[in-house]
């Protein structure tokens, strides 16, 4: 398998039930341990929920070890017995401060109430357990990792702008076991990440990865400077543009004429509510230019503004290609991901790269022609 992607677009006729079927029949490959860390797994409809909890129940059964690590919400601090930590509906405002993505306000029936075979832990953190991945047969010749911008929700899988990806590297899963175990023995995402980047050979292509919040700055950083090193083409697409050193890279290459390809799409919905509460203070006039002349260049896809309970169907790719390099996973173009609990890849590769820009220049096409509006 070595590298495989799948691109997810809004719309498309069967595409939850697909990748309801992909993600079962990774689980259902394991054969010794499986361990998630997800920020949202709420999945609805029967035709998705029963093929993954089927085959979580039955790796579970068969003695493979399933532990599942969700978002939990912030401490409570608390020392009252009983007491949880509890993720609480958000307005717009914090939705748009923890990064654009909705904190889910329950965990969904299989979480609260897993099967005895399957371990369950809640994450907590005063930012975003925002991982959206899945390390299969650690420590073994076969060690495998799903990954990307896609949670675990029919909405994911239906509507919104998405990439997974399937990497089989027994060395890549070492570190993401590492950052799993952190947020597992802990419980909390404070501290986890430190030191955690790294770079593997992945079959002939190299693969940086790097895990915030201990990272968070190196990542954003590493993102920023990837960019500014591209000569023929940056293809951007991603939920929000917010981080300073990126949408600074971004804007650079364009007043430079740095490539001559330039394009990609954001979720304008999303981006013009920051915009306004940006607008708010004179001091963030340098970072409004900076986003609309970046955004001059793109096509913003209108997605439904947010409510916690409504149609989730942003644009929700954190994917930039920069030449033959894909920056790739959970870890939005924000300043708020460097402190979230988050994972991030830089695939080197002409194919993928190549795969990924006729995938952003697809959907780009698609939402100009239909003024950003989603079907």
């Amino acid at each position: 398998m070595a590298i495989n992607v799948t691109f997810l677009k809004e719309g498309e006729a069967g595409q939850a039930i697909k990748v309801a079927n992909q993600l079962a029949e990774f689980i259902s490959a394991a054969k010794s341990n499986l361990h998630i860390a997800i920020y949202d797994f709420r999945l609805k409809d029967p035709k998705t929920y029963q093929p993954v909890i089927n085959a979580l129940t039955d790796r579970a059964n068969a003695g493979v070890e399933v532990k599942i690590g969700y978002y939990a919400g912030r401490p409570t601090g608390s020392t009252h017995k009983g007491e949880k930590s509890a993720v609480v509906e958000m307005n717009m405002d914090q939705f748009v401060e923890v990064g654009g993505d909705p904190a889910p306000a329950d965990i969904g029936d299989f979480l609260s109430n897993p099967p005895k075979n399957i371990q369950v832990k809640g994450i907590v953190g005063q930012k975003l357990m925002h991982n959206k991945y899945v390390v299969r047969d650690i420590h073994t010749g076969n060690g495998t990792l799903w990954t990307g911008s896609a949670n675990f929700t029919d909405d994911a899988w239906s509507f919104q702008e998405n990439n997974i990806v399937q990497i089989q590297s027994p060395e890549l899963c070492l570190f993401y076991e590492t950052d799993f175990q952190e947020l597992w023995v802990k419980g909390n995402i404070q501290s986890t990440g430190v030191g955690d980047t790294g770079t593997v050979t992945v079959g002939q292509n190299a693969v940086d990865f790097g895990f915030s919040p201990g990272e968070g700055e190196t990542i954003d950083q590493k993102i920023s400077s990837l960019i500014s090193s591209a000569r023929r083409r940056i293809k951007v697409s991603s939920m929000v543009l917010t981080s300073r050193a990126i949408l600074g890279a971004l804007e650079e290459a364009i007043q430079f004429q740095q490539v001559k390809d330039f394009s990609g799409i954001y979720d304008l919905t999303q981006m013009g509510h920051i915009v306004k509460v940006w607008k708010k203070s004179p001091k963030n006039s340098s970072i409004i230019s900076t986003f609309e002349e970046v955004a001059s260049h793109l096509v913003g896809k209108h997605s439904t503004p947010y409510s916690p309970k409504g149609k989730h169907d942003f644009m929700h790719n954190k994917v930039v290609v920069c030449d033959d390099a894909v920056v790739t996973g959970s870890f939005n173009f924000s300043h708020n991901a460097t402190q979230n609990s988050e994972n991030m890849l830089i695939l080197h590769s002409k194919a993928l790269a190549d795969q990924y820009a006729a995938y952003i220049d697809e959907r780009t096409e698609y939402y100009g022609k239909h003024k950003g509006v989603g079907v």
